[in-house]
């Protein structure tokens, strides 16, 4: 088989995420090498050997591997078939080097939900406009690796903070065509954004970036029930472009906007 060398790489409007990295390689071999920047390594198919700090490491199914910035690592394939992995490239407002000496000593992560979650986490981030969802999930992504890396007793779940969230749904209904960063409604309430999803969440049953993309694409129905075109809609209620609309109108409806708008 002819060796494969597939990738794509972008830097998202997401604090925090230097970069995201998708590739398929069949025979490279990574030599020795640092990065400044956390990296957040899920593999979809294949698998990949690694030498960290001396110490050999793999990526079997449902691992999270999370490398610490500045310590020297390579990685090769584990199969002939290759690898196809993702890749997060995250700086320290995210996750603080204090917690570089707990992955050193364990970078491999078995946990099926939090593989779910950074999964989640890619999809959310490879679609502009929903940078609300891309950086909720990564919030809570970062909780659980802290909690993962620094374990201690398992706190009781906490009542929802109903107070706290009602002023995000505020703020959301304020800001329904512009939007807002996590990081800004977080400032104006005065909360940890982790704690702010989680309120807000528990207390509606609801993730805010669901409730914001249901009420724009609410406003959405009744402007393409008067007449108005799919690409106008899309900007007048917050969305990105027409295609933007399309996906979240299609996962809310069932249908696209046009088919709407013509039954």
């Amino acid at each position: 088989m002819a060796p494969q060398r597939e990738m794509s790489a972008w830097r998202p409007s997401i604090p925090g995420v230097v970069e995201v990295f998708h590739a398929h390689y069949t025979e490279y071999a990574y030599p020795m090498h640092v990065h400044e920047a956390w990296t957040l390594l899920i593999v979809d198919d294949g698998a990949v050997r690694y030498d960290l700090d001396r110490h050999e490491h793999g990526t079997p199914h449902d691992t999270v591997s999370l490398l610490p910035p500045h310590i020297p690592h390579n990685g090769a394939p584990a199969t002939e078939h290759g690898f196809r992995k993702r890749v997060l490239y995250l700086d320290s407002s995210r996750l603080a080097d204090d917690l570089i000496g707990p992955a050193v000593d364990g970078p491999d992560l078995v946990d099926p939900v939090l593989r779910h979650r950074v999964g989640q986490l890619h999809t959310a981030l490879a679609h502009p406009g929903d940078e609300l969802e891309a950086d909720s999930r990564l919030t809570l992504i970062a909780e659980r690796l802290r909690g993962r890396l620094r374990p201690g007793p398992v706190p009781r779940p906490p009542r929802p903070d109903r107070p706290l969230a009602h002023q995000l749904r505020e703020l959301l209904d304020e800001r329904l065509v512009e939007g807002i960063a996590l990081d800004e409604a977080a400032r104006l309430v005065h909360a940890h954004p982790a704690h702010l999803v989680r309120a807000f969440s528990g207390a509606f049953g609801i993730a805010p970036h669901q409730y914001l993309m249901s009420r724009r694409v609410d406003r959405a129905r009744r402007l393409l029930l008067d007449g108005r075109p799919p690409g106008e809609v899309a900007i007048t209620t917050g969305f990105y472009d027409q295609s933007h609309l399309t996906r979240q109108f299609r996962r809310l409806v069932g249908v696209t906007p046009g088919r709407y708008a013509r039954s």
